[in-house]
């Protein structure tokens, strides 16, 4: 699109033909099996306090002190829903994410989230391949599945276990495979470390036109996701297609005390780091203690799968106005 002015879009009709198909699959699927349609708010009394995410912070107006956030998923207001005895559900909405711009990110995006209550992250697993097996027939966008646990596949792709090895070992093998000294890595933590393997190392390895399945992520990665048995490893699962992190699912976090701990400990990382502390979501352990069903959920990027489908290079090629533009 050479010589584009900046009032006109950066995608095509044929693109914009696809989504809208794609979308219609997903609600085709969800209606199909039973998972309601579900709408929350987009802005919000709360952050996520993750400190891998940054918020957009919205002022009421110029002379307010009152500080909102626009979401960032919309993981916990479902969860509330859940709570509140709705059953299985799912959204198809806008997120918003400062600080995120790139060939594959843009801070405006569009998230398929949904949760199913009564089942596990393998139970959803099998559900996601259901669901893609519909898109693949109208828009082939892989050929082969596996799933394979977060320790096998560094095994299978580095020979390294994630799980036993220490931070210096990690730090030695990233400096035995790249040219010259890496300074970017000399504070990085454990799991800084494992994402840097997965994301420089791993993720480039992963065959064209393939499915991964990684799950039983490091319990130190758990996010919202119950602990194993094991105490190792967390009921957290991630999608990876063509090399590319789809999608992220969890069998879902029910103990409101152990959510608070988590909140409370991301942010102390956010102020060890100098990021932004921000309130936590209240609500949402309030809902935790009347009680969440047994559910897992997951969010999966839309923009991304649409990249895949449609071969594109650049996340804009799939978005009628990216961020520049907006």
């Amino acid at each position: 699109m050479a010589n584009q002015q900046v009032w006109q879009t950066t995608t095509t009709l044929a693109v914009l033909q696809v989504r809208a198909k794609v979308i219609g699959i997903f609600q085709n699927f969800f209606h199909q099996n039973g998972v309601l349609q579900v709408d929350t708010p987009t802005i919000s009394q709360f952050a996520n306090t993750d400190p891998s995410i940054e918020s957009f912070i919205v002022q009421e107006n110029i002379d307010s002190q009152s500080r909102f956030f626009l979401q960032t998923s919309p993981e916990f207001p479902m969860k509330r829903l859940l709570a509140s005895g709705m059953g299985s559900i799912y959204q198809i909405c806008k997120v918003f994410r400062s600080c995120e711009i790139g060939r594959y990110h843009n801070p405006e995006f569009t998230l398929l989230e949904w949760y199913r209550v009564e089942i596990d992250h393998f139970d959803l697993m099998d559900e996601m391949i259901a669901l893609f097996s519909e898109i693949n027939l109208e828009f082939p966008f892989y050929n082969t599945i596996t799933k394979l646990s977060y320790q096998d596949l560094f095994l299978n792709y580095l020979a390294i276990d994630p799980l036993n090895s220490s931070i210096e070992e990690l730090k030695n093998y990233i400096k035995s495979q790249s040219n010259g000294s890496i300074n970017l890595i000399d504070n990085m933590n454990h799991n800084d470390l494992c994402d840097y393997l997965m994301s420089h190392m791993i993720q480039d390895k992963m065959p064209a036109k393939s499915l991964i399945f990684v799950f039983n992520y490091p319990a130190t990665q758990a996010s919202l996701a119950q602990i194993n048995d094991d105490k190792l490893t967390a009921r957290r699962f991630e999608v990876f297609a063509s090399g590319i992190e789809l999608a992220n699912g969890f069998h879902e976090l029910r103990d409101a005390q152990e959510q608070h701990q988590r909140f409370l400990e991301d942010q102390k990382n956010r102020a060890i780091a100098k990021q932004a502390v921000h309130p936590l979501d209240g609500y949402l352990i309030q809902a935790l203690q009347h009680g969440l069903p047994d559910c897992a959920g997951v969010a999966l990027g839309v923009e991304r799968l649409l990249m895949l489908i449609v071969n594109a290079k650049h996340i804009n090629e799939v978005l009628s106005f990216p961020f520049d533009r907006a």
